[in-house]
């Protein structure tokens, strides 16, 4: 077994560096595909149930300003 003894503060790379890093992503980016656009739709109040504040909460809430101090 290695005793890898690091006496920097930056962590080392054991692995690669930079450019090597960037090209495995570059490899990789046909595979990481985001949906063209998300929208999300509004939900009805009906449909929210089962939140409750605890009572300390919501007067710490209620003492706090609205935008800061």
């Amino acid at each position: 077994m290695t005793n890898l003894k690091v006496h920097g503060t930056a962590p080392q790379d054991l692995e690669g560096d930079l450019a090597s890093l960037r090209g495995d992503c570059a490899r990789m980016v046909e595979h990481w595909t985001a949906p063209d656009r998300i929208t999300a739709l509004p939900v009805p109040p009906s449909h929210i149930h089962g939140v409750t504040v605890p009572p300390a909460s919501a007067r710490l809430l209620d003492a706090m300003s609205d935008y800061g101090d």
